[in-house]
């Protein structure tokens, strides 16, 4: 039998199944309704999901299984690192009549201060401060053609962490992990990491949001143990635990089934018990100590200006090697208002080195094809600034309409530019997406589509792209 013909059978009684679950959402709690009803939607005999954070099925054929997102924090500007403007230097603190950015009075442009030239096969611009990229210019798709949606810091990176400008929804990881699952039962399946300070609007960037809470993202400290109290005491035993927890649970689920629709402690339940596995597990697969001292050279361990930001991406690749779903590396100080060229200088060199070495890693390991590498920032930058007290002030404001970003693996172009920005850099002119375009083309990478992967929340079905979105079909491959 055809699969139209199987099709046209059963529509009719799944129509009926479904319609029947719309109409209890108003009355289940919110984690037993979106449950039933990704069930529903399982393939036919396909058995439960073991827990919350178990193996699920992709929708879809997926190109990744993981993902890696560098998130430089602030704006990179993309005429001073992946899309040069040579207009911009005849134009040199010429005045700019450019509207629609947050800066006021006097405005002039600013021209790059770094040189570029073209590297790997493909020609990819660069600017003369990556010094170890061009050795991957080859496994890179270059993205210049994607717009934000706010000039305000904490809105943007909201936005592009969470899919809304206000904050409080889930995290781009935690919808990925409520689809995926994890393969590692012993771990996180998001993880988060920053430098010494958080991003602006802090954890609100990794939340779970109205998802329950096994799919908030698990922050690993910059200093010290990587998880507080992840070591026992000396005096509790493994079997302490152990007796304590099964005590523990006991107790929870003989409230829980007279409070059947109380889904906050359940979900601490499997928090606790994922703790308990996690104090065997994390300290294996954190521990950078048991790599080779040339992979520890290779990540910039070695160079304090790039040792923290390298630890990281070493772990993100430890982390994804042992089955962790989504992995998020902040790395601050992109918000060059003034003194473009030193700030950008000192970014680029701090992570130019690390991010090089992850993608050789991944790729020399065979893991980079089934890895989406992502790196990006919450907006672009403006091809002029404004005059402040007299002084010309060589940095770029905030630019929604207009930035870049860099992928790699996971069923991306390699050694591709798509998109571009007109002349000065203002504005995208070809293959132009809005974020929420992005979000959907993650998911579709992974195996999942936005409109399907939804959540019964305040009375109707909520998804990562808000209202919805498309697959930017120019970034696979």
């Amino acid at each position: 039998m055809s699969n139209d013909r199987r099709l046209i059978e059963t529509g009719n009684a799944s129509v009926r199944r479904r319609e029947f679950l719309y109409g209890l959402g108003s009355s289940l709690g919110a984690v037993a309704f979106s449950s039933l009803l990704r069930a529903d939607e399982s393939p036919a005999g396909s058995a439960p999901a073991a827990g919350p954070l178990a193996p699920k099925p992709p929708m879809h054929k997926p190109r990744a299984k993981n993902v890696i997102m560098l998130f430089m924090e602030g704006g990179p500007a993309h005429m001073d690192t992946f899309d040069p403007k040579p207009k911009l230097n005849e134009l040199h603190k010429k005045e700019s009549k450019l509207t629609g950015t947050l800066e006021t009075g006097f405005k002039f442009f600013v021209g790059s201060p770094f040189k570029f030239r073209k590297v790997g096969q493909a020609g990819i611009d660069m600017c003369d401060r990556w010094v170890h990229l061009p050795e991957v210019a080859d496994e890179l798709c270059v993205y210049r053609g994607l717009q934000a949606e706010s000039l305000n810091h904490p809105e943007a990176l909201f936005h592009m962490n969470t899919g809304s400008r206000l904050g409080g929804d889930p995290a781009v990881g935690s919808w990925v992990t409520y689809g995926l699952g994890t393969e590692n039962q012993n771990l996180p399946g998001f993880v988060v990491m920053t430098e010494l300070a958080f991003p602006q609007g802090g954890s609100k960037n990794w939340s779970n949001g109205f998802l329950p809470a096994h799919y908030q993202g698990t922050l690993l400290r910059p200093q010290g143990s990587p998880i507080l109290d992840l070591q026992s005491p000396e005096y509790k035993t493994r079997e302490h635990q152990r007796r304590a927890l099964d005590e523990l649970a006991f107790l929870n689920r003989r409230h829980a089934a007279q409070h059947p629709h109380h889904d906050a402690l359940m979900a601490r339940l499997e928090n606790y018990e994922l703790a308990f596995r996690m104090q065997m597990a994390v300290p294996d697969v954190l521990d950078l100590s048991r790599e080779p001292k040339y992979i520890q050279e290779m990540y910039g361990l070695d160079d304090p200006e790039m040792a923290l930001f390298g630890r990281q991406c070493l772990m993100a690749r430890r982390l994804v090697e042992n089955g962790v779903r989504f992995v998020q590396i902040f790395s601050g100080g992109w918000d060059s208002h003034d003194y473009l060229e030193r700030g950008h200088s000192a970014r680029i060199y701090s992570v130019d080195k690390p991010m090089t070495a992850l993608i050789k890693d991944l790729k020399a390991r065979g893991l980079l094809d089934e890895t989406l590498v992502v790196w990006c920032g919450e907006f672009g930058r403006t091809p002029d600034n404004n005059r402040r007290g007299g002084v010309y002030a060589l940095g770029r404001g905030h630019n929604a309409k207009a930035m870049c970003m860099l992928l790699a693996g996971g069923g991306v172009k390699r050694g591709a530019v798509v998109g571009a920005t007109d002349e000065l850099g203002f504005e995208a002119v070809e293959c132009v997406h809005p974020i929420r375009d992005f979000h959907v083309t993650l998911l579709h990478l992974l195996g999942l589509d936005d409109n399907k992967l939804t959540y019964f929340h305040a009375g109707r079905f909520k998804q990562l792209s808000q209202f919805g979105g498309e697959v930017i079909h120019e970034l696979l491959a």
